[in-house]
C-alpha cells in the first residue's frame, strides 16, 4: 500500500480535498461521513484546542482519506470510495495520537466498518439511532389547543448575547451522560450561531420562576435542513434538555410540540432527529410523538476505555 499520514491542521488547499472526498463517500454511502461538529472544526482556521488531523494520501499524492480525533478521543474517518479496501483507513487510525484509547463512529453504519474496528481492537460500545415522522403531528400526539406546561415554567425563544452561558451550563447538565452533546463549549456554540441555518426563532427555552429570579429549566433548539438535490426540505429536533429536576413533569414533550408545531409552520413535511439509544427517556418520549428509527450510527472503542 504506497501512501502517507499527515499530522495537524490541514491547509486550505487541502481542505477543500477533504469536502471533495467527504461529498465522494456520500454520495457512494447515502449518508454524510461526518458530523457537524467535525465540518465546523475542519472549517476553522486556526486548530481547535485537543483537536487531532490526520490526512491520508496515496502515492501521487492525493487526497484519498481523513480522520479527525477530538480532544476526548472522539474520532470520525471516511475513505475516498475510489481508493477503499487499500489499508488506508487502517493507515488513518493507527497513526492518531493515543489509537488504543479512540471512539471511533460508524454512520449507517458502514458495512466496512466493523472489520476495520476489528483490526484495531475496537468493539461496538454505542448506538445513536436518525428517527423520522411526517409533519405536521396529528391530533393524537398533538391536541389543539395551547401546549400545557408545568406551573412556574413559561417558553420565550432564544437571544443572542443573553442566553449562551445560561444555556451552555444547562446543556451540560442535561447531557452530562451523553458523549459529545454535554462537552460543547462556548466557541462550538458562536460557531453554530454563526452558521446560515441558525434562528432563533426556533430555538426555544423554558425558564421557571424562582425568589429572587428565573432559571433556564429546558430547550428545544429545532434546525431546517434545505432541500438537496431529490431529498425535500426537513427539519429536526436538533438538540432537546430537560434539567434532570424536572424530569417526569412533562416539559420534555411539552417543548417538542411547541418546535414541532414551529416547523410544521415552515411548511416542511418531515422531521428528524438523533438520540442515544440508551436514553430510554427520550426515546420513549420521541416513539409516543410517532417517530420511528431509520438509521443506526455506532461507536466503537476498546473495552478499557468504555
Amino acid at each position: 500500500m504506497a501512501g502517507t499520514t499527515e499530522l495537524g491542521p490541514p491547509d486550505a488547499a487541502t481542505r477543500a480535498a477533504i469536502a471533495d472526498l467527504a461529498a465522494a463517500a456520500g454520495a457512494v454511502d447515502g449518508r454524510e461521513p461526518f458530523t457537524e461538529q467535525t465540518r465546523l472544526v475542519l472549517a476553522q482556521s486556526a486548530d481547535a484546542a485537543g483537536v487531532v488531523h490526520a490526512v491520508r494520501r496515496d502515492g501521487t499524492g492525493r487526497v484519498v482519506g481523513y480522520a479527525q480525533r477530538d480532544a476526548a478521543g472522539t474520532t470520525e474517518l471516511a475513505v475516498h470510495p475510489d481508493a477503499r479496501r487499500a489499508g488506508h483507513g487502517h493507515a488513518l487510525l493507527t497513526a492518531l495520537p493515543g489509537a488504543p484509547a479512540l471512539r471511533v463512529w460508524a454512520h449507517g453504519p458502514h458495512p466496512a466498518a466493523g472489520p476495520l474496528a476489528a483490526a484495531v481492537g475496537l468493539t461496538p460500545v454505542r448506538e445513536l439511532w436518525r428517527m423520522r415522522r411526517p409533519l405536521p403531528l396529528d391530533p393524537d400526539a398533538d391536541p389543539p389547543g395551547p401546549v400545557p406546561l408545568p406551573d412556574g415554567v413559561r417558553v420565550r425563544t432564544f437571544e443572542v448575547g443573553r442566553d449562551e452561558d445560561a444555556w451552555l451550563a444547562l446543556n451540560a447538565t442535561a447531557f452530562a451522560a451523553h458523549g459529545e452533546q454535554g462537552r460543547l463549549t462556548r466557541a462550538d456554540l458562536d460557531a453554530r450561531i454563526a452558521t446560515d441555518w441558525f434562528s432563533a426563532a426556533g430555538f426555544f427555552l423554558a425558564e421557571r420562576s424562582e425568589p429572587g429570579g428565573v432559571r433556564l429549566v429546558g430547550f428545544h433548539w429545532t434546525k431546517i435542513h434545505p432541500a438537496a438535490g431529490a431529498e425535500p426540505a426537513a427539519g429536526e429536533i436538533y438538540v432537546l434538555g430537560v434539567d434532570p429536576g424536572e424530569q417526569g413533569n412533562g416539559l420534555g414533550r411539552s417543548l417538542s410540540r411547541i418546535g414541532l408545531r414551529h416547523l410544521a409552520d415552515q411548511s416542511l413535511g418531515s422531521v428528524l432527529l438523533y438520540v442515544d439509544a440508551d436514553n430510554t427517556s427520550a426515546v420513549a418520549v420521541y416513539t409516543r410523538l410517532g417517530f420511528r428509527t431509520e438509521a443506526v450510527s455506532v461507536m466503537y472503542a476498546a473495552a478499557e476505555t468504555v
